[in-house]
């Protein structure tokens, strides 16, 4: 007879084992496969919740880009609205509403970014009127013009050579309040020109020249944008002409933030030469003051617009000599030093705006988390293999002790098989990875080692 260690399998279930009955209680086919079904909804929904949490983080560190900002420009007639404007065509293509309020000046501008109640974001602003000690919370996106200072007069060409000789007429200097008229004063101080001696009068541009034309007033002083109404008015109108200062050099040692610059004969009306010689102006920079806290994307977009208005070619600059990289009064914020030195964010210059911010933001969220998760990641198949083979060290462990009580005569025969069967059930019924299956082999081939030992076995008396 046939050794029953050597008999047929009385069943084709894996792990059936040869002589002995299989325990009732183990079943007797492999379980469902249940959480198969689960897998990828559960895995589905966990990624949503993950992304779903980043982005509400994301919103909530980084707020989405604001769809209306403000830009407060400057004094009626001067041209500074009609450049406004065209910053709000350029941004709207990018679905940015840019509000714009015309004011009556650099003055009114700087008190309108400081207010943490007013909405303006964003002004124009002429230099030499602030620095960081009085605007701590401003940044500047850099210079984008010129903006010289006109003096136009009534009387012979060549009359008034000078500051000094506008003294004792009627003479526009600016609306009171305005940073144009703060500088018209102060330099007319300089040359013994005052309210004792000469009658100041506060008009606008737009009035100055109407008034001047028509022969109301003697002089007017105002800055304003070469293509300015009221500039493009005078500098044609019969009878008026503009003041050629010959000391401008004097002016800008004793006011750093001066500049001269030079308007050639002719320029205006070449047919009429008018002007009929050089004339010699003074000028500020205009620059871009933004907050501080202003988002960088609106920063991006407002020096992209500054660009490609500012980068022509004009009376007083050179293609491209605009927006510069100058933190005249104040120092540049650092998405402008980034712009100037490596232009356009990539993402930017491909993607829509809101998109472009969006990708940004979840880019910044995202990176520390990569930072941490990523030496994880690394560890998770080695903690995984590790804890694989634990598993099989275990199992590996019960069996040592099962042959180790029946050795010790601690168990019978029978108790043992049965023992041996339950755990032959259970590594074959052991979930592993391919790469671990030799080893759950090696220990089946292990556990019927152990069988036979047990079998040849003498029995106890």
């Amino acid at each position: 007879m046939q050794h029953p260690s050597n008999s047929a399998p009385a069943s084709s279930d894996v792990g059936a084992v040869p002589g002995v009955t299989r325990d009732a209680t183990a079943p007797a086919t492999r379980p469902r496969r249940l959480g198969r079904r689960f897998l990828l909804p559960g895995a589905a929904i966990a990624g949503l919740v993950l992304v779903g949490g980043v982005i509400g983080v994301t919103a909530l560190l980084y707020p989405i880009l604001p769809r209306n900002v403000v830009m407060a420009t400057g004094v009626e007639g001067t041209g500074y609205a009609d450049l406004g404007e065209r910053y709000r065509q350029i941004m709207a293509r990018q679905g940015v509403q840019l509000k714009v309020l015309t004011t009556s000046g650099t003055l009114e501008n700087l008190a309108m970014l400081r207010s943490g109640r007013s909405s303006v974001d964003v002004a124009l602003a002429q230099n030499g009127l602030t620095d960081p000690q009085q605007s701590p919370g401003l940044a500047s996106l850099g210079t984008i013009a010129y903006v010289p200072l006109w003096i136009f007069y009534r009387g012979p060409e060549a009359s008034r050579e000078e500051l000094g000789h506008l003294r004792g007429i009627r003479l526009s200097v600016g609306p009171t309040g305005s940073s144009m008229r703060q500088l018209a004063l102060e330099l007319l101080a300089r040359n013994g020109v005052d309210a004792s001696n000469t009658e100041f009068l506060s008009f606008t541009p737009a009035e100055a020249a109407a008034r001047l034309a028509a022969g109301d007033i003697d002089a007017a002083m105002m800055l304003a944008d070469p293509e300015a109404p009221a500039i493009k008015q005078l500098v044609v109108a019969p009878d008026v002409h503009i003041l050629s200062l010959t000391r401008a050099d004097a002016y800008v040692a004793l006011y750093p933030f001066l500049t001269t610059v030079l308007m050639p004969a002719g320029y205006a009306d070449l047919a009429h030469d008018r002007p009929p010689a050089d004339v010699r102006l003074i000028a500020v920079k205009m620059s871009l003051l933004v907050r501080r806290d202003l988002q960088p994307a609106v920063q991006y977009l407002l020096l992209e617009a500054a660009t490609r208005i500012h980068g022509r070619p004009g009376v007083f600059q050179k293609v491209g000599e605009f927006p510069a990289a100058e933190g005249t009064d104040l120092p540049l914020s650092a998405d402008a030093r980034q712009f100037y030195k490596t232009g356009v964010p990539f993402l930017q210059r491909y993607l829509p705006l809101w998109l472009a911010v969006l990708v940004e933001q979840l880019a910044i969220t995202l990176l520390p988390l990569v930072a941490l998760g990523y030496p994880l990641l690394r560890m998770l198949p080695a903690a995984y293999d590790w804890s694989v083979r634990q598993r099989i060290a275990t199992l590996y462990g019960e069996l040592k002790l099962l042959e180790l009580s029946v050795e010790n005569h601690r168990r019978e025969q029978p108790a043992a098989l049965s023992d041996l069967e339950r755990l032959e059930h259970r590594v074959a019924h052991l979930r592993v990875p391919s790469s671990f299956a030799h080893l759950v082999y090696a220990l089946r081939q292990d556990i019927n080692l152990v069988r036979e030992r047990l079998l040849q076995a003498p029995e106890r008396p």
